[in-house]
Parts: C-alpha cells; sequence; structure tokens
C-alpha cells in the first residue's frame, strides 16, 4: 500500500514538473485563418494544385482529413471557433442581424485569443478573424480579445482600369445609400468584377500585406509568448490574385466541375440561389454562369489559393528565421468550404460536404506523429480547447467542443462518431451530421421544429461527391431512424470514448 502511495506521489511530481516545464516554455500560436477555403491544397491530395508551403507545413504535422465547421458561412463559423461554442448556444447561425455583436448574447464569454491573453500572452489580430472587419470595425473586431487593436487593410477590391471603372459606376450608383461621394470609393467594400488577375506585386494587395505585417509583429514580439492571428481574405471572392498566379494554372489545365447540376431527389430547400455570387457585375442575376465564366472562376480560385500559400509561406519563413518553429503551435484553417458549381451551387451557406468541410493543418512542436495524416471526425469547435491543451492552460467551463490533442499522438485511434453542422435557409433550418460513411441531414420548418419537411442522406462509400439523395429508398427506412436517432442525441452522445 505504502508503495502504490509512494508511486502515485512521484507520479504526481513528474506530471506537475513536466506541466511546469510546458509553461515555462509557453508555447507560442500562430493561427491562420484563411477565406472561403476548401481542402484544394496538395496536401490534400487536391490535383494539380500548387501549394508547397502548405504543404511543407503538413509534412511538420497533421492533416485532418475530415474537418468541419458548424455553420457554413464566415460569421457564424468564426464566432462558433473563436468562442467553442456551437451555433445554437451563440444564437448566431448565418451572416444575418449585422450589427447584432455576440456579446449582447454572451458578455462575459472569454474567447480563444482572450484566453491566450488572460493567460500572458499577447495577443494580437491581423486581417480578418472575426467576421465584418470591413463593417463595423471596432465593434466586430471584438476589443477584449486583443492585447492591441486588431489591424486590417484597405479594403480596395479592385487593381485593373478595367476592374476600377466597373467598380467606381457600382459604387456611383449606391453613393446615396452609403452616405459617401462617389470618388470615395476605394475606402469601401465595393462589388464589381467577379475575377480578376492584375499585373502587381503580392503585396500590392492587401493579403501580402497582411503577411508583411505579419512578419512585423513576429520580430517585434518574439521575446514573448504572443498569440498571434493572421486572417487572410482570399480565396473569397472576387476571386483576385497577381497575375503570376494565373499562369500558374493555364486555361487548358484547368478542371472544371463535372457535377454541375442538383443532386437527385434533393429537397428544394437544400439548394441555394448563390446570392453572393449574383452581386457580381459579371455573374447572371438568373440562370446558370456561361462556360467561360465557370472557366475562369475556377482557375481564379486557384490562383488564389496559391498566392495565400506564397504568403503563409513568407510567414513560416519568417518564423523560421526567427527560430521559432520549435517553439510555435502553427495552425492553418478554412472557415468553411466553397462550391464551384458542384450539386449546382456556388458558394457556401449549405449543409453539404462541400460547404461544412474545410482544411485544418496543425504542427506542434510536441506530437509525436509528424508529417501524418487523419480520418478522425474533428470538428471546428474542437480548436479552442486543443490550442490550449497544447500550450498547457487550462480549459474554461463554457466549451462545447473536445480536444483532439490526442490525435497529434495517434491519428489513427478511435475518435468521435459524428460531426455536427447546420444552416438555415428561408423559413427552414437544416441540421446535418457526417459519420464515417454517411452525411444526414433533417430539415424542419422553423415553426414547426419537430416536422420533419425534407430529408437527405448521401453515402460517402459509393457517392462522396453527393449526386444523389437516397433518403427516401426504402431499403433505407431502418438507416434513416438510425441516423434521425443520431441527429437528434446530439453532440454529447458523439464525443469519443476513453481508451
Amino acid at each position: 500500500m505504502k508503495v502504490r502511495c509512494c508511486c502515485f506521489t512521484i507520479s504526481l511530481v513528474l506530471l506537475a514538473v513536466g506541466s511546469a516545464s510546458l509553461r515555462a516554455e509557453q508555447l507560442n500560436v500562430l493561427f491562420i485563418a484563411v477565406d472561403d477555403l476548401r481542402p484544394q491544397l496538395g496536401c490534400y491530395d487536391y490535383p494539380g494544385m500548387i501549394t508547397p508551403n502548405v504543404d511543407e507545413l503538413a509534412s511538420r504535422g497533421m492533416v485532418f482529413n475530415r474537418a468541419y465547421c458548424q455553420a457554413a458561412v464566415c460569421r457564424a463559423s468564426r464566432v462558433s471557433l473563436l468562442l467553442g461554442l456551437r451555433p445554437d448556444t451563440t444564437e448566431i447561425w448565418s451572416n444575418g442581424s449585422r450589427h447584432r455583436h455576440f456579446r449582447n448574447h454572451l458578455p462575459d464569454t472569454v474567447t480563444l485569443p482572450q484566453h491566450f491573453k488572460n493567460h500572458g500572452y499577447h495577443s494580437q489580430s491581423l486581417g480578418k478573424i472575426f467576421h465584418g472587419a470591413f463593417v463595423v470595425r471596432s465593434t466586430w473586431n471584438d476589443p477584449a480579445s486583443w492585447s492591441v487593436p486588431a489591424w486590417w487593410p484597405g479594403p480596395r477590391y479592385y487593381y485593373t482600369e478595367r476592374g476600377v471603372n466597373v467598380a467606381s459606376q457600382v459604387f456611383a450608383r449606391k453613393s446615396k445609400t452609403l452616405g459617401v461621394s462617389a470618388d470615395q470609393w476605394t475606402d469601401h467594400f465595393v462589388l464589381g468584377l467577379s475575377y480578376e488577375a492584375p499585373e502587381v506585386e503580392d503585396n500590392v494587395l492587401y493579403d501580402g500585406q497582411i503577411a508583411d505585417r505579419g512578419i512585423q509583429a513576429l520580430r517585434e514580439i518574439s521575446g514573448k509568448p504572443f498569440f498571434l492571428a493572421l486572417g487572410f481574405i482570399r480565396p473569397h471572392l472576387p476571386f483576385i490574385a497577381p497575375k503570376k498566379y494565373w499562369d500558374m494554372y493555364p486555361a487548358h489545365s484547368v478542371k472544371v466541375a463535372d457535377n454541375r447540376r442538383p443532386p437527385e431527389d434533393v429537397p428544394p430547400m437544400a439548394l441555394t440561389n448563390w446570392g453572393h455570387p449574383r452581386t457580381y457585375t459579371d455573374f447572371p442575376d438568373q440562370g446558370d454562369p456561361s462556360d467561360e465564366l465557370v472557366l475562369q472562376l475556377t482557375r481564379g480560385y486557384c490562383a488564389c489559393v496559391t498566392y495565400i500559400d506564397a504568403q503563409i509561406g513568407r510567414v513560416l519563413d519568417e518564423l523560421d528565421r526567427l527560430d521559432l518553429r520549435d517553439k510555435t503551435v502553427v495552425v492553418v484553417w478554412g472557415d468553411h468550404g466553397w462550391h464551384l458549381g458542384e450539386n449546382h451551387i456556388w458558394g457556401k451557406a449549405t449543409n453539404f460536404e462541400l460547404s461544412t468541410r474545410a482544411p485544418l493543418v496543425v504542427s506542434a512542436p510536441q506530437a509525436k506523429a509528424k508529417g501524418r495524416k487523419t480520418d478522425a471526425l474533428v470538428e471546428f469547435v474542437d480548436i479552442y480547447p486543443t490550442l490550449c491543451e497544447l500550450a498547457g492552460l487550462s480549459l474554461p467551463d463554457h466549451l462545447e467542443g473536445t480536444s483532439f490533442a490526442p490525435l497529434l499522438d495517434r491519428p489513427d485511434r478511435s475518435w468521435k462518431a459524428a460531426a455536427f453542422s447546420q444552416y438555415p435557409h428561408g423559413s427552414f433550418t437544416g441540421r446535418s451530421i457526417r459519420t464515417d460513411r454517411y452525411r444526414f441531414t433533417r430539415w424542419t420548418a422553423k415553426n414547426k421544429p419537430n416536422e420533419v419537411a425534407g430529408l437527405e442522406l448521401y453515402d460517402h462509400q459509393t457517392d462522396p461527391a453527393e449526386n444523389t439523395n437516397i433518403a427516401h429508398l426504402p431499403e433505407n427506412t431502418e438507416l434513416v431512424r438510425r441516423l434521425s436517432t443520431q441527429l437528434g442525441a446530439g453532440w454529447r452522445e458523439a464525443l469519443p470514448a476513453g481508451d
């Protein structure tokens, strides 16, 4: 009995020493967000993509093949991730209610960067981290989260003569509504062309400026523990990247989506009318885009991804130059996916796989399984507790995610049974789960949450592109019942079991 007690005491001492050593090092966090980025990267085995810098990061870390956002739109996804809470708790389900800040509903909730700041870290935001930085700046960027005021460039959206002229005309028509004169359009968010390939240097565009600021910030804060958040805007529309990146994707080499049609037997509320793309002057107000526009948008998306990869590489090079790589957890994530015409959708804001699945690459100095990939189901709400665990910080009580740090050592271990996402369309709400094999979505009317208005079921073993809804096939009745029960049981019942 005494021996047991002694061993237990020694274990506690060793644990305390290990924790103290970890805290003494105070691992930094480089937190890189990329807007509208789907897993279209070389490290995700996406053919033809040129992304050497994120691929190199993946060789030092881990690629999460099946990472899912909780709501496939910027504002709701980012708030969920940064608060570690799901949309039904944040009560932010979309980009709507533009002037409603999450602190109106959750005034005392500690955000991810705020938690690091409260533990002695320098916390800094450059670019788009919270959604809305270009709209209501001081309100949307949540000053409580940062050690210094958040910074963002621009926006100046167009750079070619044609792009500037088109945007000027659009702004002139809207100037009365915006309350500014037409010659001030460059200081505001203006929609014009959906793509552009200006012959400019990288840092003429604001993502290049974010990389410049990130490099400068690393030099300034390298002597203290930091949580540095960089939010790149591309590949969000309009697809603008310097021409040299477009040249890497000649038109003849670009493969467009071959399933630009709705899934068979899909309920109508699952689809969208592509509201955001249709706000651009060269995208049709109704009907499908031309084959030429489809090609250029697909090509432009590729160019923007490679442009952002180059900016990430510049920042990572500086991290190496400052000898900080072995002292820093690096995480690269896209806030949600994007449809490039697949499933007859342009944009995000759906419950399909292409909207809800996004890239997640994590490189942690203490991880044992470097250069590996995992097929474990993880959720963006899990990032908050994971970064806390990797940095040796205590976890706040409010979190609704699970640290996936154990996967960084054992990527093939058993994990969550399902990932949960949701998105509203009009008077309907869709709730979706992704299991190992299936995606299942249940649609209900907002005023009748107990009545099913539509069901979707896709078998990713036989139909990974989600081309055919099989929810109503008689042979799937029992499967639908089981998945409905699993969806209704919620995320707590899908948590990983202990070893």
